[in-house]
């Protein structure tokens, strides 16, 4: 029976899975994470619970990051060997992290709320822990829906920890057989769907807005950094770049411009005279005293840098490599490595001018994974511009899974964003998170798309991950009253 719970844990958390994009199946999810708790009440000790925790996160991980192996395969014979220690070490690693959410939350509390709330703390944990990870955190699962907008309100931790708590009362009722608790979960629901839908902003009249033109050049990223391939890619963007009439702003995506910054000064010219004197924003590596740099740059009308931006939070192993000369005895090496330790950071978050769009806060990739990044702004931005290149993750789960968390932080913020990627998915997305318009993945082009206006500043902005954090210590601190005045008894069925 012991061994049945725990096939039926590694199942629940694949099945959770299926809450993520290219699925976006909420419901299957939701359903998933309440047989969890209802399976969980088996385990009477903290041991038996941190098993069923690490399971159903090994599950889950496993199938909503299967895509982790594909930057393994773009140089297949020197990297194609990590891939499945990757897949699998990541998985059974970041499920540490809930196994230890129910061992201790099983270990301090007698019902499965002690659980929720330290599993709450623990993926709060998971997006700042070694320089953090918050890639398809629980509160995700109402992407695709109304209750979305809550990311405004109190944020993805916040949104997680109303997850799981309810989650854990509709098992209670199942347990029990109540039809008052069932109704009260019914109430829930509906309150946080009905009250998103309140949230959500109108559409804007869009007549007479800034015009961007997202450039797609849709180059695989096996054939990106080859020479024969490289003026082809290059060409198709100043093709795309040169058409009539011109936006307000043109957008190319992350390594762009095969050059270097320094050397780059014929290649913008030629940028510059296609664009015939719109500014242009691009990605581009640079070289300063031995060490690279994953930039953005701002060009005027001449071509001129007139703004740079270097990324700050970079990919662990992708861009760098942590320590790096443990890893070169065994000659690994970061999968985009150009020096003895790949890529060095910048000095964090800053903006940039966008002229009549206004001030804009440039996210490279990963960067628009982090909530806590994005509200690190030096002050409040007019859009969010995310440049990225998205071909590393495949053609399939990574770049809508990347795209779904970009338009929750067009949420939290209540500010615009402009996406643009290498080989999709480029959009421009409103502040309640609507995709205003969209080049889809796999396809090179262009689309000229008038960018809306940014919102009032929402409590999130404002906030951060604070209120959250204290709202999981308000509510395990009144369930420890609770649980002290009434003891449960370790018999009966518990959610």
């Amino acid at each position: 029976m012991a061994l049945a719970r725990r096939f039926g844990a590694l199942a629940l958390g694949a099945g959770f899975a299926l809450g993520q994009p290219p699925f976006d199946l909420w419901w299957a999810a939701i359903a998933a994470l309440v047989a969890l708790f209802v399976l969980s009440r088996a385990d009477r000790a903290s041991g038996p619970a941190g098993w069923t925790g690490w399971l159903f996160g090994t599950g889950y991980f496993a199938v909503s990051l299967h895509w982790i192996y594909q930057p393994f395969q773009v140089d297949a014979a020197l990297t194609g060997w990590m891939a499945p220690f990757a897949v699998i070490g990541l998985s059974c690693g970041l499920a540490l992290l809930w196994a230890l959410a129910f061992w201790l939350g099983r270990r301090v509390s007698g019902s499965a709320y002690g659980i929720a709330l330290c599993w709450a703390v623990m993926e709060l944990v998971r997006a700042y822990l070694f320089t953090g990870f918050p890639w398809g955190l629980v509160g995700y699962v109402w992407a695709p829906t109304p209750a979305a907008q809550w990311h405004a309100v109190f944020g993805p931790h916040g949104l997680t920890l109303v997850t799981l708590l309810l989650a854990a009362l509709a098992a209670q009722a199942i347990l029990q057989r109540s039809a008052v608790i069932g109704g009260a979960v019914i109430g829930a629901t509906g309150a946080l769907w009905i009250g998103g839908t309140a949230l959500t902003p109108g559409l804007q009249d869009l007549t007479n807005r800034p015009v961007v033109r997202l450039i797609q050049p849709n180059a695989p990223q096996h054939q990106k950094w080859d020479r024969a391939y490289m003026p082809v890619f290059f060409n198709r963007q100043v093709d795309f770049t040169a058409q009539r009439p011109e936006p307000d702003l043109i957008v190319w995506p992350e390594t762009a411009v095969p050059n270097l910054l320094d050397d780059a000064g014929a290649t913008f010219d030629v940028i510059a005279q296609a664009a015939a004197g719109t500014p242009v924003v691009l990605g581009i590596q640079r070289e300063e005293e031995r060490r690279y740099f994953n930039s953005l740059v701002r060009l005027d009308a001449r071509g001129a840098v007139s703004d740079l931006y270097d990324k700050h939070h970079l990919v662990p192993f992708g861009e760098y490599m942590p320590a790096a000369s443990f890893f070169a005895r065994f000659d690994i090496l970061g999968l985009a490595a150009r020096a003895d330790a790949g890529y060095s950071a910048g000095p964090g978050p800053a903006l940039v001018d966008l002229g009549q769009l206004g001030q804009a806060l440039p996210l490279i990739c990963y960067e628009a994974v982090f909530p806590q990044d994005v509200n690190g702004a030096p002050s409040r931005p007019d859009l969010l511009l995310q440049i990225t290149n998205d071909a590393w993750f495949g053609t399939y789960a990574g770049p809508q899974q990347h795209l779904a968390q970009a338009r929750l932080r067009a949420i939290e913020q209540g500010v615009p964003m402009i996406r643009v990627a290498n080989t999709g998915i480029s959009a421009v997305i409103d502040p309640a998170g609507r995709i205003i318009d969209a080049l889809p993945l796999g396809r090179a082009g262009f689309l000229d798309v008038p960018v809306p206006v940014a919102g009032a500043p929402t409590l999130y902005a404002r906030s951060g991950d604070w209120l959250a954090l204290l709202a999981a210590f308000v509510a395990f601190g009144a369930l420890v009253i609770r649980e002290q005045r009434n003891p449960i008894d370790q018999s009966a069925p518990r959610a």
